[in-house]
């Protein structure tokens, strides 16, 4: 392994098949972190507590909280749980939510991306909407759901904070991105700040007000083909060299320790 290279973590979800657990990550997340980014990804397995993560994160220059199929379960929020929140994931749960926690907790680059955008909200105290397409004045974020080729396509307009910290990073207020999601931020959480909206008001991208590093979270899936798409390629570039920056940190502080010891 080229230990010159960031690790950045990637949690899995979970799946059953023939009636055995898979921990399963897209490819499209692990291409984006290994050739835009520049780091290693490492698939992360959602084992919540017994994957001892306060330990993993240490060892960690970067984590990237991925979109999926499931949804977060609505008891972290408040909410009781319908068919309309379904399906469900609590391994990923017991995973991504104290991963993000740690992740602030630890000023470690943190991005989240499509499901992690809402965990997100949720971790800080926000909630979640679903079925947004059903909801007076909203529009269909769900995209093409069959037909892969079109899934990802450019499909709507975003609206950026001018001089916040997506618009540092793209230098435009207005770009178009994909949409592949029925849920979205409802109540947004305290210490969270607005980057992006859509036409229908749906908040697309967030920053933490008190991050110490990089630490942004967008609704639209920049990681399909990243390498073809401006946007994409300025926003894992940003991740990467936030990481690249705690990689060179970590390093230096343990070529230090030992000198420290041996003048003891």
């Amino acid at each position: 392994m080229d230990t010159t290279r960031p690790l950045v973590g990637l949690p899995a979800d979970t799946m059953e098949k023939e009636g055995l657990p898979f921990h399963i990550l897209g490819d499209k997340y692990a291409v984006a972190v290994s050739d835009v980014a520049q780091c290693h990804p490492l698939l992360i397995p959602s084992l919540g507590d017994a994957g001892a993560l306060e330990d993993l994160v240490g060892g960690l220059d970067g984590l990237v909280i991925t979109g999926s199929p499931a949804n977060v379960h609505p008891s972290h929020f408040g909410h009781e749980p319908t068919e309309a929140h379904e399906p469900y994931d609590h391994p990923r749960d017991a995973t991504t939510l104290p991963l993000i926690k740690l992740a602030i907790e630890r000023a470690i680059p943190l991005f989240c991306i499509c499901r992690g955008h809402q965990e997100l909200n949720v971790v800080l105290g926000g909630t979640v909407a679903t079925e947004i397409q059903d909801l007076e004045g909203r529009d269909d974020h769900r995209g093409h759901l069959t037909d892969v080729t079109q899934r990802y396509l450019p499909a709507h307009a975003i609206e950026i904070t001018e001089g916040g910290v997506l618009h540092d990073i793209l230098g435009t207020t207005r770009t178009m991105v994909n949409t592949v999601h029925r849920q979205a931020i409802d109540r947004l959480a305290e210490g969270l700040t607005v980057e992006a909206v859509a036409a229908d008001g749906t908040i697309e991208a967030v920053s933490i007000d008190a991050a110490k590093d990089f630490a942004l979270s967008v609704q639209w899936h920049p990681e399909y083909k990243a390498a073809e798409n401006a946007d994409s390629v300025k926003l894992f570039e940003a991740f990467g060299a936030a990481a690249r920056a705690r990689h060179a940190r970590r390093r230096g502080a343990t070529a230090v320790a030992p000198m420290r010891a041996a003048g003891a």
